[in-house]
Order: structure tokens, then C-alpha cells, then sequence
């Protein structure tokens, strides 16, 4: 089973095998990892599973549409690599995937 990492913003590292097709945000929350919310559900109207995507893994993504960016906007702390985990559905491609989560989602 693919895998993805999480890493805290105090350095934990948290390795969470994703069944495929699943999201890092569905995969963090049942984990009850700290620092994913997930608060909507993976709807795209909350941002508390925002996570900074590691850069050699961007370009493996669909990029962001429109609500996505416009969420993100709203995140604390937006960077160039700032994501909605419950946008990102785990593929074999993704393996490995490594993920920081911010210091808060509020």
C-alpha cells in the first residue's frame, strides 16, 4: 500500500500507508494525527487540512483549481506549495509523498 509522510511543524515525522484512491486528509483524520482538521469533511470550505506539499512532489499533482487556490487564500500561512490534503487522492504515483502541516489551521 502506498504510503505518505507527514511531517509537524516541530519536525515529527508520521509515516500513514493511504489505500489508494483515498485522500491525505481521509488518511491523516483517521489517524487523528494533530494538525489536520478536516473540519468540512473534504468539502473545500474550511482549509483546516491545509499542508505545505515537499516541492520534489508538486509537480506529480493536478494542479489546484480555482476553489481550491481560493481556499487556500484564506489559509494561515499560504506558501507557493500550500495545498488542500483533501484534495490530494493517493495514487501509486505518490508513493512516498512527504507533507508538512503548518504550526495551526487557525
Amino acid at each position: 500500500m502506498p504510503k505518505a509522510v507527514f511531517i509537524d511543524a516541530k519536525g515529527g515525522e508520521y509515516e500513514l500507508e493511504v489505500p489508494v484512491g483515498q485522500s491525505l486528509m481521509e488518511a491523516a483524520t483517521d489517524a487523528m494525527l494533530d494538525g489536520i482538521i478536516g473540519e468540512c469533511g473534504g468539502v473545500m470550505s474550511c482549509a483546516t487540512c491545509h499542508v505545505y506539499v515537499d516541492p520534489e512532489w508538486l509537480n506529480k499533482l493536478q494542479p489546484a483549481d480555482d476553489i481550491e487556490e481560493s481556499m487556500i487564500d484564506v489559509a494561515r500561512e499560504p506558501k507557493e506549495n500550500s495545498r488542500l490534503s483533501c484534495q490530494i487522492t493517493m495514487s501509486e504515483e505518490l508513493d512516498g509523498i512527504v507533507v508538512h502541516m503548518p504550526r495551526s489551521q487557525f
